[in-house]
């Protein structure tokens, strides 16, 4: 049997519906997943950012004075995040030495889905 080549759908709607999920699933895969935290995760990076970098970002992370805006920390970005807090930049000392891993990852955790002023 001789396969035929030249065959067009009737309609274009069967195209255009394709084309559409395409898209959608592209742009869903784009967005990064928020996401979710332990409340007592969220308390405890509160904690730490209360005690260790409340001076510089703000308190609850309004009006940084000079410092980075925490609120605008990209939430994809976690390693970059956490390289910071650890080895430093510009003018942040380095936290690696006084903050365990855990506590970076609190601290992360009250960055992205900690309160807001």
């Amino acid at each position: 049997m001789k396969a035929r080549c030249d065959r067009r759908p009737t309609t274009g709607t069967g195209f255009a519906a394709l084309a559409v999920a395409l898209t959608c699933t592209a742009v869903a895969a784009q967005a990064p997943a928020q996401e979710q935290f332990p409340p007592e995760q969220i308390k405890r990076g509160a904690d730490i950012y209360a005690g260790n970098c409340s001076p510089c970002h703000g308190s609850h992370m309004a009006d940084p004075q000079g410092a980075f805006n925490l609120r605008a920390f990209p939430h994809d970005e976690k390693s970059r995040f956490v390289a910071s807090v650890t080895k430093g930049k510009q003018n942040m000392p380095p936290w690696g030495d006084l903050l365990k891993p855990a506590d970076i990852d609190a601290l992360w955790a009250y960055v992205v889905a900690g309160e807001k002023p």
